[in-house]
């Protein structure tokens, strides 16, 4: 087997020709920089680069303020769709309160007992006697 040593010669040669090899490995080595090509992007090979290594942490907080953005909205339109039924709701329980308050107010006038009364054909009468007031003495 040849054994390779470097002579003195050699490395004065290195320096003197930049076009060697010996100064090709001085130099520095500039990284090849991928693409984002279709073919890339579908592979997952972006995933791999430095630059999105490096933006992981800003990317997942961007990706979990999103599913929070997403979540609120939908919660609130669930909350809305919840207040319009419940007033649909309130209104209908408005009028059924106002339909028995006024059913009740024509039940209970003068005229309306008084007509009850002589239909049921009862000893009771409407007072002839103004009412009076009752004092403690």
């Amino acid at each position: 087997m040849a054994e390779n040593k470097i002579t003195p010669e050699d490395t004065t040669a290195a320096q003197a020709a930049p076009g060697t090899a010996s100064a090709a490995k001085d130099a520095p080595v500039k990284k090849k920089r991928r693409l984002a090509t279709l073919a890339n992007l579908v592979g997952g090979g972006i995933l791999s680069t430095e630059y999105f290594s490096k933006q992981l942490p800003l990317i997942l907080l961007i990706v979990f303020l999103s599913f929070i953005y997403i979540h609120n909205r939908y919660a609130a339109q669930k909350q809305l769709v919840t207040i319009d039924k419940l007033k649909k709701e309130l209104v209908e329980v408005k009028y059924n309160a106002l339909t028995r308050s006024s059913e009740l107010m024509e039940r209970s006038r003068q005229s309306r007992i008084e007509e009850y009364i002589s239909t049921e054909e009862t000893d009771l009468a409407t007072s002839t006697n103004p009412p009076y007031l009752i004092t403690k003495e």
